[in-house]
């Protein structure tokens, strides 16, 4: 069955626009909720095992101890290795006339952090963190699929991990799979997500295909909604 027509693309920045360190979202893990993950995560990995945590916890977890996840999450953006082909991706999905929307359930500090790092922050349309959406996992995904007033099956969302495509389906979106690691992308692939791309570079041409596929019977695209900055 052919996806519907894409108007937006969801971007979580850890592990879809950047590779971000283990190590800060395992000091988190240790010293907030004295958890240690398993040494051999990817920075991913274990940012999507941190945020189970938290979702066990409750969020007064971070509110008590909101001092060291923002020197930590600050940390992790600002040590951030931004992939190469972020710029050139991005320039030509927004010739598509795309909504690009950056949702995380990093905190505000650390998400603004990265953008600045990125110097890309004007090419996005909205940007929603667990700070702004009020949640965490799905709730950034499904607060920008409201807000921008569209379908979320309309939205592709780049997603690294088992996590992450879960957290996509909850929110009603199309988890589309980053494979990073050919060997771990081999067992997602099993979890059926929308599609997969290997390099950003290969975005913009999924979405030209897939729009290609309903060429004849493309309806109206909606228009952009203000910006969110928070």
């Amino acid at each position: 069955m052919p996806l519907p027509l894409v108007q937006a693309i969801l971007f979580e920045p850890v592990g879809c626009l950047a590779e971000f360190a283990a190590d800060p979202f395992r000091s988190l893990a240790l010293d907030v909720f004295n958890s240690p993950l398993p040494a051999d995560l990817t920075g991913s990995q274990a940012y999507w095992a941190l945020l189970d945590l938290i979702d066990t916890a409750g969020p007064a977890a971070i509110e008590t101890h909101r001092g060291l996840f923002q020197a930590q999450e600050c940390r992790a953006a600002g040590d951030a290795i931004v992939y190469e082909d972020v710029g050139p991706a991005l320039s030509a999905l927004k010739s598509l006339d795309l909504i690009l929307i950056v949702a995380t359930s990093l905190s505000s500090e650390a998400v603004h952090g990265f953008l600045e790092k990125t110097k890309a922050s004007e090419v996005f349309d909205a940007i929603w963190n667990r700070d702004a959406a009020g949640g965490i996992k799905a709730a950034p995904l499904s607060t920008a699929a409201a807000a921008a007033a569209l379908d979320p099956e309309s939205m592709l969302y780049l997603a690294d991990t088992a996590a992450g495509l879960d957290a996509g389906r909850r929110a009603g979106v199309q988890p589309i799979l980053m494979m990073n690691d050919p060997d771990e992308a081999m067992k997602l692939t099993a979890l059926k997500p929308s599609g997969g791309i290997v390099s950003l570079h290969e975005l913009p041409d999924f979405i030209r295909l897939v729009s290609a596929e309903h060429a004849e019977r493309r309806p109206n695209v909606a228009s952009r909604p203000a910006r969110n900055r928070s």
